[in-house]
């Protein structure tokens, strides 16, 4: 135990910096972001997010979405456990024959006005999967969509252009090229 304890003393802190949280695309989106919901609602936006049976790719950059760099709710967005919480339903995947009733009753679940935003190219589109005998493809073909945000994955700054254009539909544009990320 005490071998262990000196080599940590004696190493030191290994793990590279931290990085600067000054990231100003953020920062316009979310105070944009943060504006439109105050004026639509008049309170934050509720998010519930439902996975209809995606690889978890999108699920992965919604979460970051939440991590202390990007800090969802100090812009006024939050995730909800229960679909009777929610203003808007954040669906990924294609819809899996075995979810399409699942997320049919999410859907009527959630109160009017509710809004329905598709993230990745798998939600938008079917993706890779598209329609066969155990997929129904795109979320669209289950319950309507408002907003689609493509992206495999889409990163976490589209997403946030997303839910900007689903409350503000004239205030940014969902698909940036310049801010897609590369793999």
């Amino acid at each position: 135990m005490f071998r262990i304890l000196q080599q940590s003393l004696k190493t030191g802190v290994i793990t590279e910096a931290p990085p600067a949280i000054d990231d100003p695309e953020l920062e316009r989106l979310g105070i944009e972001l943060r504006r439109h919901v105050h004026a639509r609602l008049g309170r934050s936006l509720a998010i519930r997010q439902v996975d209809a049976g995606s690889c978890n790719g999108c699920e992965l950059e919604i979460h970051a979405l939440n991590n202390p760099y990007y800090d969802l709710e100090r812009f006024g967005l939050h995730f909800v456990a229960s679909p009777r919480h929610a203003d808007a339903l954040l669906v990924t995947g294609p819809v899996s024959r075995h979810m399409e009733t699942a997320l049919r009753r999410t859907w009527q679940a959630t109160p009017v006005p509710k809004l329905v935003i598709a993230a990745g190219t798998c939600a938008c589109d079917g993706g890779e999967f598209g329609v066969s005998y155990a997929s129904r493809g795109a979320v669209e073909n289950v319950i309507p969509v408002d907003v689609k945000i493509p992206g495999c994955p889409p990163a976490p700054l589209e997403l946030l252009r997303g839910l900007l254009a689903a409350i503000a539909p004239d205030a940014v544009p969902v698909a940036d090229p310049s801010h897609q990320q590369d793999d």
